[in-house]
This record gives structure tokens, C-alpha cells and sequence, in this order.
């Protein structure tokens, strides 16, 4: 059974699983994530490097220079730098964003953690998320993390996804179940 991918995504998780390989055999997956976070932090926060590095028109010599300064700069390990220059070589740094989504799924799949949408109708503390998580995962056997947003239309209560499964305790949902159920009487 084929499964139709688009030419970027098939790239970019071949390369984000050849980095992983590489930094893992290195012993140095931890460092190269921390590394990839930073990156990813300056890449999302600046226009003008994100349209430098993904800039087609530009020159192989000059992305390399500014790949080496922010690698010198900011310490990353000589395999992720490598890596930077190779993606540049082989002109396919302008898929940069997906790979280094693709390489933290990786990096937390191998730790066993979970990704999970918690939605509430209201902003929880890091404490109230980390005690959700903590319960949730003891009951899973798996590390959860959440990807925490706030939607008040939900008037109170919560809705955790994961993957296809759903919990949805709110009271937006509780409400319209009743509707339903008056509507059918």
C-alpha cells in the first residue's frame, strides 16, 4: 500500500532521519537537539535569516558563511553544522523547517514521549499542566507532552486529543449533548 507524499516531505524526513542517525551514533542526539531548538528559536524569530537561508537566488559561498558564523557563534556541534552546509550544497536548506520538525519528532519518540493537544477554557499553569501530564501518562505508559492552547467557548472543562483519541469534558460539548438529546425526544 503506497502512500502519496509530497516530494518535500519524503526529502525532509530522509534528511531529518539522517541526522538523527548520525547524531545518535555521535552520542551527541541531546546536543544536537538543544542545538536544533536554538536554531529553530532564531530561524522563527527572524524574517531576515529565515529569507536568507531559504532564499534560492543566494549563492552557496555566502549561506555557507553565515552558517559557519551562527555555527561558531552559537557552539553547535560540528555534525549539525556539516549537516547545514550539506543541506546547502545540495540546495535543500529551503525545506530547513520541516526537517527540524521531523528531527524532534524523532528525538521525542526516542525518549518515548507522546505529543498531545490539551485544549481548556482557561490558561492552566505550568504545574496544573505537568500534573495532567504526570496523571495521564501513568495511566498511558507513555511520556505525554502537552501542546496546551486556550479556546473559551468551552465555557469550562477540557478536551485532550491523542492521536485519535479524544477526551472532551467540556461543558460546550456537555450542552450540546443535551440539545441533542432534547431534539430526538
Amino acid at each position: 500500500m503506497s502512500t502519496n507524499k509530497s516530494f518535500s516531505t519524503e526529502t525532509s524526513e530522509r534528511y531529518s532521519r539522517a541526522l538523527f542517525e548520525v547524531a545518535n551514533e555521535a552520542n551527541e542526539l541531546s546536543k544536537v537537539e538543544g542545538d536544533i531548538k536554538v536554531f529553530q528559536t532564531l530561524f522563527d524569530s527572524s524574517s531576515e535569516l529565515k529569507n536568507f537561508i531559504q532564499n534560492p537566488t543566494k549563492s552557496i559561498n555566502a549561506q555557507n558563511s553565515v552558517v559557519n558564523l551562527l555555527a561558531e557563534k552559537l557552539d553547535f556541534s560540528k555534525n549539525l553544522k556539516n549537516f547545514f552546509l550539506l543541506l546547502i550544497e545540495k540546495r535543500r536548506i529551503f525545506f530547513i523547517k520541516k526537517i527540524i520538525d521531523n528531527f524532534l519528532k524523532l528525538c521525542s519518540i526516542k525518549r518515548g514521549e507522546v505529543k498531545a493537544s490539551l485544549i481548556t477554557s482557561k490558561k492552566l499553569s505550568h504545574e496544573e499542566i505537568d500534573a495532567l501530564s504526570k496523571d495521564l501518562s501513568n495511566s498511558m505508559g507513555s511520556i505525554i507532552k502537552f501542546d496546551h492552547k486556550v479556546d473559551e467557548e468551552l465555557i469550562g472543562g477540557l478536551k485532550v486529543q491523542l492521536g485519535s483519541f479524544m477526551i472532551d469534558t467540556s461543558i460546550k460539548n456537555k450542552l450540546k449533548k443535551y440539545k441533542q438529546a432534547m431534539l430526538e425526544d
